[in-house]
């Protein structure tokens, strides 16, 4: 795994708040935040893990469906991605397991290079919403490798970029506690806290290259 230093993984962050703001999205992102590393001020940085919050696409066209059901073999183009950002980026097109347009899958092609070190997660709620949610769920099924690091900065809302969150971010500015401490502030025991951030560090070691996760709250 290649390291990446601060200022490169800040920046690169930057370049996917950038593209979010200028360009058409497969669907609506409302937010955009960062957490892990980049967030707690390492450097070198092994992983950038970038969170979108994206809306749930209800009204588009469909009108062109069938056309890249038979050129690319995905389904739901209209319905589940923007058509108009089908038509302009027809090789960022990804499908599901059942062969339907996968939002997270699609914005990861759009926003991220190929294996580069960063995970993205992509969920129709709020990022504090969904740690609250991933974390009681991950205690009640005993299931510690769905909770997601709470430890995150708001880089992007409602389209809207945080000049001061980056300024705050590039500086090192923000004071979080340990992983096993902030997961105990949003109500996990001692125990349970330490265990959860053991495996969490687990599974993040063994990541490698460009990854993506799609939730649905």
């Amino acid at each position: 795994m290649t390291d990446w230093d601060r200022e490169r993984a800040i920046d690169r962050v930057a370049e996917v708040v950038e593209t979010v703001e200028s360009e058409t999205m497969p669907v609506p992102v409302r937010e955009v935040w960062v957490f892990g590393d980049v967030a707690l001020g390492l450097d070198p940085v092994e992983r950038v893990d970038i969170y979108l919050t994206k809306d749930i696409l209800l009204h588009d066209d469909a009108d062109r469906e069938d056309d890249f059901t038979e050129s690319h073999g995905i389904e739901g183009v209209g319905k589940t991605v923007r058509t108009e950002w089908a038509e302009e980026h027809p090789d960022y097109l990804r499908a599901n397991r059942n062969g339907h347009a996968a939002p997270e899958k699609c914005l990861a092609a759009h926003l991220l290079e190929e294996n580069e070190p960063v995970h993205l997660e992509v969920c129709n709620a709020s990022f504090e919403d969904n740690v609250t949610q991933r974390l009681d769920g991950a205690l009640a099924r005993d299931n510690y490798r769905e909770i997601l690091d709470p430890r995150g900065v708001c880089l992007y809302l409602e389209g809207r970029r945080s000049e001061e969150a980056f300024e705050k971010l590039r500086a090192g500015e923000y004071p979080f506690p340990p992983l096993s401490g902030a997961l105990e502030m949003l109500g996990a025991d001692e125990t349970e806290a330490q265990q959860a951030a053991e495996v969490l560090e687990s599974v993040r070691a063994n990541q490698e290259g460009t990854s993506v996760r799609g939730d649905v709250v």
